[in-house]
């Protein structure tokens, strides 16, 4: 699977369903390139996924444990509502993966936003709360 970069950034955008082989590839991918480029974040786009299992639900927090320890952020983006109560009911947290609703807010959360509007006051990050 492609791994584009947009600057230091690599944005990744999962559509349909991820089989298993596919999903570690991506994070070998991923690692690969966050070790040999210049990469601080990573964006995973999931708005075109219908169903997140608890194997793809660990994969996601497995990339996002890989990058802050080779010093990059991870903030996904684009999960729909379905998804959302899925992993809830599955009791899965997702550590070490900051959430948006957007590309456009996860890359302004890194750092390497096109917008220059502030976010919206609704839409704060718990972590930014505490």
């Amino acid at each position: 699977m492609p791994v584009p970069a947009l600057g230091e950034t690599l944005l990744i955008t999962l559509q349909g369903e991820l089989h298993d082989s596919m999903a570690e590839q991506l994070q070998q991918d991923i690692t690969r390139r966050i070790a040999h480029s210049p990469v601080t974040g990573v964006v995973i786009d999931i708005s075109g996924v219908d169903i997140v299992d608890s194997f793809l639900g660990r994969v996601l927090a497995e990339i996002a444990s890989s990058a802050r320890l080779m010093a990059a952020r991870t903030v996904l983006a684009g999960m729909r509502p379905a998804v959302a109560i899925t992993l809830v009911e599955l009791g899965l947290t997702l550590p070490g993966l900051d959430t948006v609703l957007d590309v456009e807010r996860a890359l302004d959360r890194l750092g390497h936003g096109l917008s220059t509007d502030p976010p919206h006051p609704r839409r704060a990050h718990h972590a930014d709360l505490l």
